[in-house]
């Protein structure tokens, strides 16, 4: 009874332990930001990372979807909130280049957020229906050789990476494809499935599509296969050097108290490696990416220069 006694009062103590390292926060729901539309891989992976935080925290973590804008609308979000820890956003590379293709940026990405933990990234790739003519992604380009502009695939938006990689791939091979964007992902498959588009270059929200064979898969764009599709090279594997893996993170307003930084960190640390959320991330295979504060701050540095790089090598940098 004793031991019993003592493992509960450990356990109502661990939300108390948050509250004198931050002052008493958090001590009302706190905002998850999520720039894309619910039914999303990205969407689903940080509902359970804030219902899985919020657990640790004592308080709810309440997802707010913000679509549209080249899923951009998070960065404007944490730019107009308060630097208090209740509003918080996922930030991800096409934050930083929505703010590089505007002549006026409504936020920049290095100086309006406080870089709170990185934790996972995206496993892209490029599908097709099941009944498509293209048995390889070879076969995909030789078509679009043979008749340029007459493909046609779809992605979230002009400014995503989706379709950033595919304009370079399309410099990078001397074809044309005809772009189509799509407001979200339920859109954007049912554009497929009805055949409005040839193909879809996308997050890896189409694995159960694949799996139930409504969707082939062509080829993935990430350092090594995929373990559901071991049989689907790599753009590398394909005689192409690009990866691409988007990494991403949550990120809170500038100046925000270090202290409740770190009740952040740590409690979405343990979330992140928690069983309910690994689960989410198996299905969906996305990547364990996890950097601390200090390690994501830094790496965001780096991303900016890469992301800069990348828009200019297709001309699609505004900002200097």
């Amino acid at each position: 009874m004793i031991a019993r006694r003592t493992l509960l009062l450990s356990a109502l103590a661990v939300p108390s332990i948050a509250h004198a390292q931050s002052g008493g926060f958090p001590n009302r729901p706190i905002k998850l930001v999520i720039p894309w539309p619910p039914g999303a891989s990205a969407d689903a992976f940080l509902r359970v990372m804030a219902e899985q935080t919020g657990k640790r925290l004592g308080q709810s973590m309440v997802p707010d979807n913000k679509p549209g804008a080249n899923a951009s609308l998070s960065g404007v979000a944490l730019k107009d909130a308060k630097p208090d820890g209740y509003t918080l956003g996922q930030i991800h590379t096409g934050t930083f280049r929505a703010a590089m293709m505007a002549d006026k940026p409504p936020y920049d990405p290095l100086a309006d957020f406080t870089f709170i933990i990185q934790l996972s990234g995206s496993v892209h790739g490029i599908v097709v229906r099941a009944d498509a003519p293209w048995k390889t992604f070879e076969e995909f380009i030789a078509e679009a050789k043979a008749k340029p502009g007459k493909l046609t695939y779809g992605t979230f938006g002009q400014a995503s990476i989706q379709n950033l990689v595919m304009v370079d791939l399309q410099q990078r091979l001397g074809v044309e494809m005809t772009h189509v964007p799509y407001k979200g992902g339920g859109d954007l498959y049912n554009g497929l499935l009805g055949s409005q588009i040839d193909a879809i270059a996308d997050a890896s929200g189409w694995i159960p599509l694949v799996q139930s064979g409504k969707f082939k898969l062509l080829v993935v764009w990430g350092s090594r296969r995929m373990p559901l599709f071991p049989d689907v090279r790599t753009l590398t594997e394909a005689g192409i050097d690009l990866v691409v893996n988007s990494p991403y993170g949550v990120c809170g307003p500038k100046g925000m108290d270090p202290a409740i930084v770190k009740t952040l960190h740590d409690a979405m640390k343990d979330a992140l490696f928690s069983p309910e959320v690994q689960a989410v991330m198996a299905t969906y295979n996305m990547p364990t990416l996890y950097l601390d504060t200090a390690a994501y701050d830094k790496a965001a540095r780096e991303q900016d220069k890469i992301e800069r790089a990348n828009l200019k090598r297709v001309n699609m940098l505004a900002q200097p």
